[in-house]
């Protein structure tokens, strides 16, 4: 067992080893700046430069305070490690060493063998809920667990993206301590932990930066949440890259998954920072701790991700895959599907073949601007697919899962697909019993934020068929209604029902074969190609490690389709098929909603 670990922030509240404890501030715009220390006489900081004030006090961990900005303003620390009363409280001063870690020499898993859990830590009963629900999703084969952001948000729920302090994880989960003991807790059972992270914007409720900080901002540059955070200043780069950190070194967690990079205005950030991350745990373990690093960037960026640069990220999820195989499962057309709405086969091939369906095309809800960046270079690895998750759920209406939306065979050879092929597969809560439960957007704001949010998302799904007119936009449920948390919050014990095990079952046994087959095999792998057979029907082939050759064919449209069968390697191992007809299936008909898994190994 091991004493905690810390990072060195340069900003914030660090406990010294004297009983002492400094407080640095960057306020730029305040000419006075004091520390309130809750059973202290108020304490000026001393101007350091460039906008920094900082301060030595008496005082050690436990103590709470506030930094009173000129005679009349009291904020709380962005770099708070803890807020006990919320985002407009005071902050608590936290030693990060205090924690005695019963796992600190694990050093993660390999990219390869990721097979990651989404969830919403809320949902599923603050961090010591998520601890109980470890052993069974290690049981089922998840290797990673994925939390929705934790950082302090108003209230007492929230998807997570509107965190205001950043360092903080949210008191309504947990303690830090709680959190690190999660952490520490999926380490023992051999699973490793990743957190969503959001740079892009702040929440609209406790952002007091604004006020003694406004250079942090761009007024010229706008993002959907507002003025765009300023990421050409170094204290603003310096601010984020230390967040990354913190989590990675102090928290432990095994990879960051980076929300929306395509909103951060300077994009050469990314790299920077990436390359800042790996140096660091570079020197902490010598190379030997695993450290994956994930974006969602809607630019389809390949220059970001790993291919011979390892400084670099490991993989962005792959919306593209998700939307083309969510048009073929559904048939729905609107919104941004409607750019995958011709020749979603085309485009799945693809997004097997190459990773991005989109790279540099004109893409139809971008006014037709290009979109994206070659990437058939990449390795399969570099790409997160999914078939569901938050965003992808939780942004529709009324929160449906796949599961009451597409036939369910069809489904499963969609879940086939997604699980065997060397893509990095990324499930979502309550998807492997196929849960059938609403995840809705929701949040916990009140007054007039509260109306401006709920009136807000009505009138965003305005441009749906289903909610042309004013009376059937009125059944969205309101974002800031318990219920509508309620709803949205999984209960495992579904999983233990007659049906849902047998979901369950079948995930596990997919996961079995991929842990077997095809991880040992995804380093060094590369795409051969990928073809449409039919308008719903793609056969994708793999060239693995060691000279193996995976073949997938998938069918998800309910017709056979007749294609045929000499350029395929049909005549190797079948390591899995939905359905019974593998001869006939060898002789070139493919049943509908089909998928078959055949791997040759080398002569």
């Amino acid at each position: 067992m091991t004493q905690g670990f810390a990072q060195a922030l340069p900003f914030g509240a660090s406990v010294l080893d004297n009983g002492r404890t400094r407080f640095r501030l960057w306020a730029p715009a305040a000419s006075e700046v004091a520390v309130e220390i809750d059973g202290a006489a108020v304490q000026p900081m001393l101007p350091a430069g460039d906008g920094w004030f900082e301060l030595d006090a008496a005082c050690g961990a436990g103590a709470r305070y506030r930094y009173r900005i000129g005679s009349d303003l009291l904020v709380p620390d962005p770099a708070s490690r803890f807020q006990p009363d919320d985002v407009h409280g005071a902050s608590v001063v936290v030693d990060p060493r205090s924690y005695v870690w019963q796992h600190p020499d694990w050093l993660g898993r390999p990219w390869a063998e990721a097979v990651i859990y989404e969830l919403h830590v809320g949902a599923c009963g603050g961090y010591a809920g998520v601890v109980e629900r470890l052993p069974a999703l290690a049981e089922l084969g998840v290797t990673a667990i994925e939390l929705m952001p934790i950082a302090d948000f108003p209230g007492t729920r929230n998807w997570g993206y509107d965190g205001v302090l950043p360092f903080a994880p949210d008191s309504a989960y947990g303690t830090p301590d709680e959190l690190k003991a999660l952490i520490d807790a999926a380490h023992g059972h051999g699973l490793m932990v990743y957190l969503d992270v959001v740079y892009n914007h702040f929440g609209p409720d406790g952002n007091y930066l604004h006020a003694y900080a406004p250079q942090f901002f761009d007024e010229a540059l706008h993002t959907p949440w507002g003025a765009a955070i300023d990421f050409h200043k170094p204290e603003v780069r310096e601010f984020f890259t230390q967040n990354a950190l913190y989590w990675l070194m102090e928290y432990r967690f095994d990879g960051l998954r980076f929300d929306a990079v395509h909103a951060i205005c300077d994009p050469d950030w990314l790299d920077e920072m990436a390359e800042i991350i790996r140096h660091a745990v570079e020197l902490e373990s010598s190379g030997h701790r695993y450290v994956h690093l994930v974006l969602e960037n809607e630019r389809n960026a390949a220059e970001h991700l790993q291919g011979a640069a390892a400084d670099k990220f490991n993989a962005q999820w792959n919306d593209d895959g998700h939307n083309v195989l969510h048009v073929l499962l559904t048939g729905e057309t609107e919104s941004y599907y409607a750019n995958y709405a011709e020749a979603p086969a085309q485009k799945l091939a693809r997004v097997l073949g190459e990773g991005f369906a989109y790279q540099g095309e004109p893409m139809p809800s971008h006014d037709n601007k290009p979109r994206g960046t070659p990437s058939v270079h990449l390795p399969p690895s570099a790409f997160v697919l999914f078939l569901q998750n938050h965003d992808q759920i939780g942004n529709r209406a009324l929160g449906e899962r796949l599961r009451v939306l597409a036939p369910p065979a069809a489904l499963r050879a969609a879940t086939v697909l997604q699980l065997l092929c060397p893509q990095i597969p990324l499930l979502f809560m309550g998807e492997e019993w196929g849960c059938e439960r609403p995840f809705l957007f929701f949040t916990d704001f009140h007054d007039e934020l509260a109306d401006a949010v709920r009136e807000g998302r009505r009138k965003e799904f305005a441009a749906f068929a289903a909610f042309a007119n004013a009376e059937s936009r009125a059944k969205i449920p309101d974002p800031n209604a318990e219920s509508t948390f309620l709803q949205s919050c999984v209960d495992p014990m579904e999983a233990a029902q007659s049906a849902p095990a047998q979901v369950r079952s079948e995930y596990r046994e997919l996961l079995r074969l991929r842990h077997r087959e095809i991880a040992p095999r995804i380093a060094g792998a590369m795409a051969l190609g990928a073809v449409e057979i039919a308008t719903a029907a793609v056969i994708a082939a793999w060239q693995l490690a060691a000279g193996a050759r995976l073949t997938i064919a998938i069918n998800l449209a309910n017709e056979p389709v007749l294609f045929d069968t000499s350029d395929y390697a049909f005549g190797s191992r079948v390591i899995f098929a939905t359905d019974h007809a593998v001869e006939e299936m060898r002789a070139g008909r493919m049943p509908g909603y089909s998928c078959y898994v055949f791997i040759e190994e080398p002569a």
